[in-house]
């Protein structure tokens, strides 16, 4: 069994609660469900583990994550991007075409969007 069909395997139950939440939605909304082509719906929950993951490493078993004092700092957009940039560059070159390199992107990635929606929510406020 491969990664994705794994990790679709693992997350039924999930996936199953999250279809029955679509539903309810497309019935206030009219939408049809959505047949995802790529297989989108493993692959984010593969996503979800990996992050959930690194809440497990030994870089965050104290209070803050190196990431924090880098945000705080004002430098999380730059650490983000250029860190995807990294992983980006160094997939199919070190250790060959690694999954985890791409898992890498997508979750500082994930941290960029965080760091646009806190500085569009501070900006408002000002």
């Amino acid at each position: 069994m491969d990664d994705a069909s794994r990790y679709e395997k693992e997350h039924f139950e999930n996936r199953h609660l999250f279809e029955k939440m679509s539903a309810a939605k497309d019935q206030t909304t009219k939408q049809e469900p959505i047949e995802y082509k790529f297989n989108e719906f493993a692959l984010i929950g593969e996503l979800e583990d990996y992050v959930n993951s690194t809440y497990d490493q030994h870089y965050s078993q104290t209070k803050y994550q190196s990431t924090d004092f880098i945000l705080d700092c004002g430098h999380g957009e730059g650490f983000c991007l250029g860190n995807v940039l990294k992983y980006v560059q160094r997939y199919g070159r070190k250790e060959g075409k690694n999954r985890a390199d791409l898992l890498k992107v997508l979750h500082y990635a994930l941290i960029a969007l965080h760091v646009h929606d806190q500085e569009q929510e501070d900006a408002q406020k000002r």
